[in-house]
C-alpha cells in the first residue's frame, strides 16, 4: 500500500491527466456549440457521474458549512470554466492553458504561504519563472487582437480556478463526493440561468457528445483533486493538478494541428517548468 503522501501525489497527477482531456474536449465543443449549452451539458454529465458514485459508495452528507463552501466553490469554478472554454475556442491552447494553470496554482500557493508560513526559496523561484513565462506568451500576442483577448480570458479563468481550489479545500476532511455534487449542481443552475437569459435552446444530446464527455472528465478531475488535497498539502495538490496544460496542448497539437509561435512555446515551457519548482 502507498503511503498517504504518495497517494496524494498520484491523485494529483491523475487529476492533471483527466483535466487536460476535459479541457481539450470543452474547448473543442465550444467551437461547434454555444458556450452556455456546453457548460450546461458538461454540468449535467458531471453531476450524473458524481451523484452515481456518491450513492454507490454510501458517503454521508457533510455538515452545512461544507455544503456552503461547495456552493461558493461551484460558483467560482463555473465562471472560471466558462471563461476558459471561451478562451480555448479562440484556437490558442498554447497561450490559454499554461496561463490559466499557473495563475490558478500560484494564488492558492500564496494563500497557503500566508496561512502556514512563507514558502522556501525554490517556490519563490518558481513564481518568478512562471511570471516570465506568462509575459513571454502575452508579448508574443501583442498586435494580435485575437490572441490578446484569449490572454485576458485565460487570466480571468485562472482567478476562477484559484478560488475553486481554495474554497473546495475548506470542506471537511473525509467528505469528497457530496461536496462535489453540490458544487456541480451549482454549476448546472448557473449554466441554465445564463442559457435562459440569452434566450438560447439546448441542442440535442446526440449533437453534444463532446460536451458531455468534457463534463465527465472535468468532474473526474475535480474528484482526483479533492482526494489529493485531503491526502497531501494544499499547495502540492494544486500545483501537480495544474500540470494539465501539457495534456491540453499535446491533444491540440496532435488532433487539431494547432501551431504556436516560438515565443509562446518558450513561455509555455517556462510555465510548466515552474510548476514542479513550486512544489519543492
Amino acid at each position: 500500500m502507498f503511503p498517504v503522501t504518495s497517494l496524494g501525489i498520484l491523485s494529483a497527477l491523475a487529476s492533471a491527466l483527466v483535466w487536460g482531456g476535459g479541457d481539450f474536449c470543452g474547448g473543442l465543443a465550444t467551437r461547434r456549440t454555444s458556450l452556455f449549452a456546453v457548460l450546461t451539458y458538461a454540468a449535467l454529465s458531471g453531476l450524473g457521474l458524481l451523484l452515481l458514485l456518491a450513492l454507490l459508495t454510501g458517503e454521508p452528507l457533510p455538515a452545512a458549512a461544507s455544503l456552503g463552501w461547495a456552493v461558493l466553490a461551484g460558483t467560482c469554478g463555473t465562471l472560471g470554466l466558462a471563461l476558459f472554454y471561451r478562451a480555448l475556442a479562440t484556437g490558442n491552447a498554447a497561450l490559454v492553458a499554461p496561463t490559466a494553470a499557473v495563475l490558478g496554482a500560484g494564488i492558492p500557493v500564496i494563500f497557503s504561504a500566508l496561512t502556514f508560513g512563507l514558502p522556501p526559496l525554490t517556490q519563490v523561484l518558481g513564481f518568478i519563472i512562471a511570471l516570465v513565462g506568462i509575459g513571454l506568451m502575452g508579448r508574443s500576442a501583442i498586435g494580435e487582437r485575437h490572441s490578446r483577448s484569449a490572454f485576458v480570458l485565460a487570466l480571468l479563468s485562472g482567478l476562477g480556478f484559484a478560488a475553486f481550489f481554495i474554497l473546495i479545500a475548506r470542506v471537511e476532511r473525509g467528505s469528497v463526493l457530496f461536496p462535489l455534487v453540490i458544487s456541480r449542481s451549482t454549476m448546472l443552475i448557473i449554466s441554465l440561468i445564463l442559457l435562459r437569459a440569452r434566450g438560447e435552446q439546448l441542442p440535442a444530446p446526440s449533437a453534444s457528445g463532446v460536451a458531455l464527455l468534457s463534463g465527465v472528465l472535468d468532474a473526474g478531475g475535480n474528484l482526483f483533486y479533492l482526494l489529493a488535497q485531503q491526502l497531501t498539502r494544499l499547495d502540492i495538490a494544486v500545483v501537480l493538478s495544474s500540470l494539465y496544460p501539457a495534456i491540453t496542448i499535446l491533444l491540440s497539437r496532435l488532433i487539431l494541428k494547432e501551431r504556436a509561435t516560438r515565443a509562446q512555446w518558450c513561455g509555455a515551457a517556462l510555465c510548466l517548468a515552474a510548476v514542479p519548482l513550486i512544489t519543492l
